[in-house]
């Protein structure tokens, strides 16, 4: 039931949010429309296609992802999982998408995904309190997880949430 609280009645007041300006950069994606009872599956076949294609010794950071609001909001919608690496090359359904430069405001969610949207939920009445949503998708950076270490406590996921600043934070 507290759970349930937390998701409905976010507090977001010990929130450590981070504003990040990212430029625009290229990158190795793979990316489609999915309905989100199978987003999980899709990620993992998508980020092993990734991982066979790019090893780590050509990354230049860690894995991320973007997911439109339509994903949430009507249960499907476009989804990219993507490498960053040094030189990237279309093969099989891998592609070369260069991402725009966005300005996000960033929180860590620690642990496993099991209370991921009471993280969103948190950082949706920050950005409410503090900046201008901008539409366009969320931002997911994988620091560490399960394709990392099975120690779920050791999981870290940035989530960024597209603004536009409106006050110094």
């Amino acid at each position: 039931m507290v759970a349930l609280h937390r998701l409905l009645r976010p507090e977001a007041a010990d929130l450590r949010v981070e504003l990040r300006s990212l430029p625009a950069r290229r990158v190795a994606a793979v990316s489609a429309t999915v309905e989100r009872s199978v987003v999980h599956e899709w990620y993992a076949a998508a980020m092993a296609d990734l991982d066979v294609a790019f090893p780590p010794s050509v990354r230049t950071g860690p894995p991320g992802g973007r997911y439109a609001n339509e994903l949430f909001t009507h249960d499907a919608g476009a989804v990219m999982v993507y490498h960053p690496v040094d030189d990237p090359r279309p093969t099989g359904r891998i592609e070369v998408v260069e991402l725009p430069a966005v300005e996000l405001a960033v929180v860590v969610h620690p642990g496993p995904h099991d209370d991921i949207a009471e993280t969103y939920g948190r950082l949706g009445m920050w950005v409410v309190d503090h900046a201008l949503a901008v539409d366009g998708p969320v931002h997911e950076r994988y620091l560490a997880g399960p394709r990392d270490t099975p120690v779920e406590r050791e999981w870290r996921t940035e989530i960024g949430w597209p603004i536009f600043r409106i006050a110094a934070a």
